[in-house]
């Protein structure tokens, strides 16, 4: 049995290591790491945010969009291959759309905030930081439901129960024999 999804996997998983190197490759920025802080030994502080991202800001969006895909096919690859249908594939393609739009959120609220200086706050935290303190968890409660409601459906179906009993049962008697 040959899964396409299978080819998936891997064309991202390059793909990511792809975008590493190139990371690691990218020019690198002045004080990068950081400059110590002027009142607290051991405490770094972080300089310009623009002039870090600079370089390798496209790159780091681009790895983390294909770490949520990877996220989504190993999700889909955990259901049998004769279960994915239709159905699933929707679900699962909803549910990469609704991560990357909060992972949107995230990177264009710093950006934004780098851009300006500005930035509103959301429950106590700067726009970017809750969506990605909120989002983060709520961009995986759709995984969550979907295993949760459709475990019976896609997961451990009725009939994998009983192959599953039928299964403990014959151990059982070659265990007595």
């Amino acid at each position: 049995m040959h899964s396409k999804l299978i080819y998936v996997i891997f064309a991202t998983v390059l793909l990511m290591a792809g975008i590493l190197i190139a990371i690691c490759l990218a020019e690198s920025v002045p004080n990068g790491a950081g400059l110590a802080h002027a009142q607290f030994n051991g405490m770094r502080v972080g300089g310009d945010g623009a002039a870090r991202l600079e370089h390798i800001g496209g790159l780091a969006f681009a790895f983390q969009a294909l770490l949520l895909l990877l996220i989504v096919c190993l999700s889909a690859l955990g259901v049998a291959e004769e279960r994915r249908s239709p159905q699933l594939w929707a679900y699962m393609g909803g549910t990469l759309l609704f991560s990357l739009f909060v992972w949107w959120q995230m990177y264009s609220g710093h950006q934004a905030f780098l851009e300006t200086g500005v930035t509103s706050y959301f429950m106590g935290f700067p726009v970017a930081t809750a969506w990605q303190v909120y989002g983060t968890w709520l961009g995986a409660i759709p995984l969550i439901i979907l295993y949760s409601v459709g475990f019976r459906k896609f997961i451990f179906t009725d009939e994998d129960e009983m192959k599953y009993e039928a299964l403990l049962e014959k151990i059982a008697k070659e265990t007595e024999q």
